[in-house]
C-alpha cells in the first residue's frame, strides 16, 4: 500500500513538473509580449504634452513601474488591473525588468470594457520598498502619495511632489482615476525566468534616451 501511494505521489510530481516545463514558453512569450508593449508605452509618453514634466521626474527617479494595458470593465461590479514591469534606477542607466501585476476591486455603475496606459515615476525608497517586497497596497494607509499626471498640456503643469506620480492615457473612467485599495504583487513565475534578452535590452535604451 505505501509503495502504491510512493509511486502515484512520484507520478504525481512528474506531471506537475512537466505541466510547468510546459508552460514556460507560454510564459516567455508572454513576458516578451508585455515588454513590447511597455516599450511601446514609453513612447506613447515621449509623443504625450505631460512628456516635458514626466522627463523631468525622471532623472531624479528611484525607479518606473510601466503598465500597458491596465483593463477595466463590468457593469455594477467593476475590476481593473493589469500586468506591468519595473525598472530601477542605475546612474544613468536602468536595471534589467522585474515583473509585478496591479488589481483592484471598485463597485459602482461602470457600463463597458476601457482601458489604459500607465506609467509610474517612482520618486521615494519607501515606495520602491514597498512594491519589491511585495503585496503592496496604494491608499492612505499606507502613506504613500500618488499624484496623477494625466495626459494633456494641462495636467502636465500640476503633479509636483508625491512617492509616486502617474501619467495616465486613457479615456472615459480613467479621467480622475485614484488608485486606492490598489494591490501591487509581484509576478513569481516570470522573475523566475531571464529577463534580458533583446526586447528588455530595448526598453532599457528607450528609457536611457529619455535622460
Amino acid at each position: 500500500m505505501l509503495k502504491h501511494i510512493a509511486r502515484m505521489a512520484a507520478a504525481a510530481a512528474m506531471v506537475a513538473g512537466f505541466a510547468l516545463t510546459q508552460s514556460l514558453p507560454a510564459r516567455a512569450d508572454e513576458m516578451s509580449e508585455l515588454l513590447v508593449d511597455a516599450n511601446r508605452t514609453v513612447n506613447n509618453l515621449k509623443h504625450d504634452p505631460a512628456f516635458a514634466t514626466a522627463k523631468a521626474m525622471l532623472q531624479n527617479a528611484k525607479a518606473v513601474y510601466i503598465v500597458p494595458k491596465l483593463v477595466k470593465g463590468g457593469f455594477i461590479f467593476g475590476a481593473e488591473g493589469g500586468d506591468g514591469v519595473v525598472l530601477r534606477r542605475q546612474g544613468h542607466g536602468w536595471s534589467a525588468p522585474k515583473f509585478y501585476t496591479m488589481g483592484s476591486a471598485s463597485f459602482g455603475l461602470q457600463a463597458g470594457l476601457e482601458q489604459a496606459q500607465l506609467v509610474f515615476i517612482i520618486n521615494s525608497d519607501r515606495a520602491l520598498s514597498g512594491i519589491e517586497h511585495g503585496n503592496f497596497k496604494l491608499g492612505a494607509g499606507a502613506g504613500i502619495t500618488v499624484v496623477n499626471l494625466s495626459s494633456g498640456a494641462e495636467g502636465a503643469t500640476t503633479a509636483h511632489g508625491g512617492d509616486m506620480v502617474v501619467w495616465t492615457s486613457g479615456s472615459g473612467a480613467y479621467a480622475g482615476l485614484t488608485f486606492n485599495g490598489s494591490v501591487i504583487k509581484p509576478d513569481k513565475s516570470l522573475n523566475a525566468l531571464p529577463a534580458n534578452g533583446p526586447d528588455a535590452q530595448r526598453l532599457r535604451a528607450n528609457l536611457s534616451s529619455i535622460w
